[in-house]
């Protein structure tokens, strides 16, 4: 009793403090190529896809920031908002579900992300498992491996990839725009985040980038989850900075190194002033312990 009344009053505290961050935010769009923008504000980039037959989104950032995503869509498209698709269940990503769920929008998402959010969400910092996410924020959509819309004049395909960020992740590959956005599998700011609390892995990582990779030609624009839009050849060299790194280190597995001996072997030599950030899974130390962990397993 005393444990579920100490969680509520951090939940209470947290959202508290969440929306008095959020009061400066402001929401920038971008249009990246055909039927497809980009808005920016606080937490995961956010898709918009829109057309004559209305809208869909791609992830809705936090609750507090809903009116002005809309406020920012409604200077694109003044059509009716249909879909948001989740890329996965990370509050930043869907933060705003319940909000745009009470207006009548359809969530979508992978069948393990509304499992995730029925069972609440698991706080890094503390490691406690928080309260189910409302019925209005829960995806009404769901699919197993893929799923397309035909919206728009084109074909929206969004499909599950391998565990890699958390084991919901998925791509949205508008086919007549050319662009993909990839959700957490790919960002353009740090190392990836690989949440092992819910079922990232490093090998997953791989494979998602794998198929970005196949799907994208020269001309495709992908939107990270969090960063600037890029071209497949950033994908690319991101992807084989990963493999340098993961190849250093199974040499060191495969000399029976411990985690420390491998992480002092500085297997992110090159790379880290770039891309580790300074604390969290994709600091230098977590982002390498991640991979030595799992290639250490295998």
């Amino acid at each position: 009793m005393i444990r579920s009344l100490l969680l509520l009053l951090f939940s209470i505290a947290t959202l508290a403090a969440q929306s008095a961050d959020m009061d400066s935010v402001e929401i920038k769009a971008t249009h990246i190529a055909g039927k497809v923008h980009m808005l920016e504000g606080r937490g995961g980039n956010i898709g918009v896809f829109a057309g004559p037959e209305g809208v869909l989104l791609v992830d809705d950032q936090f609750a507090p920031l809903t009116v002005r995503i809309v406020a920012a869509i409604r200077h694109i498209s003044k059509e009716p908002i249909l879909y948001v698709v989740n890329t996965h269940l990370h509050p930043d990503h869907t933060g705003g579900n319940e909000n745009l769920g009470k207006m009548g929008i359809r969530i979508v998402a992978h069948d393990k992300v509304r499992e995730r959010l029925a069972d609440g969400f698991i706080n890094r910092a503390t490691g406690q498992k928080g309260p189910p996410a409302p019925e209005a924020a829960l995806p009404t959509l769901t699919y197993t491996e893929r799923l397309s819309f035909h919206l728009n004049g084109e074909e929206v395909q969004i499909i599950k990839v391998p565990a890699a960020h958390t084991d919901g992740d998925s791509i949205v590959f508008f086919t007549g725009s050319n662009v993909i956005h990839a959700g957490d599998v790919f960002r353009t700011t740090t190392y990836p985040v690989i949440d092992t609390n819910h079922g990232g892995t490093f090998h997953g990582t791989l494979q998602a980038l794998s198929i970005i990779i196949q799907l994208a030609n020269p001309d495709t624009i992908i939107i990270p989850g969090h960063g600037e839009p890029s071209p497949l050849k950033e994908v690319l060299e991101w992807r084989k900075m990963l493999v340098t790194i993961a190849n250093r280190i199974q040499q060191s597995v495969d000399k029976g190194d411990h985690v420390d001996e491998a992480l002092a072997r500085n297997p992110g030599l090159e790379f880290n002033h770039r891309w580790a950030a300074e604390s969290g899974w994709a600091s230098e130390k977590e982002f390498m312990t991640t991979i030595y962990n799992e290639l250490q397993s295998r």
